[in-house]
């Protein structure tokens, strides 16, 4: 795929499957070129927005560049959920005692 200049008019999608995990998508190609075994892990696709992708924007937990990349090399990038602080899920799990 080509780009205008540098940029690139992408969709993204949440996963119906998993909290925090988005798919970005040249918004000209759409999912076509994401692997079926991908869509079934990752669920139905909800678009949450399109956005103009530059080398230079800088998201959240990646940048312009990194998803260009990804999706001129795959045709998709697949953005994951955070990993959990394993001391979190420690305290989560640990019984607490209710005192009155």
């Amino acid at each position: 795929m080509t780009y205008l200049k540098g940029k690139l008019f992408c969709e993204v999608f949440k996963s119906s499957h998993k909290d925090e995990m988005y798919l970005f998508v040249d918004k000209r190609a759409g999912l076509t070129e994401v692997p079926d075994a991908l869509l079934e892990r990752f669920g139905k696709p909800i678009p949450a927005m399109s956005l103009l992708l530059t080398e230079e924007k800088v998201l959240a937990r990646t940048t312009g560049a990194a998803i260009m990349a990804a999706i001129e090399e795959k045709g998709y990038y697949l953005q994951m959920p955070p990993a959990k602080e394993d001391y979190l899920l420690d305290l989560y799990r640990t019984p607490t005692e209710a005192k009155y």
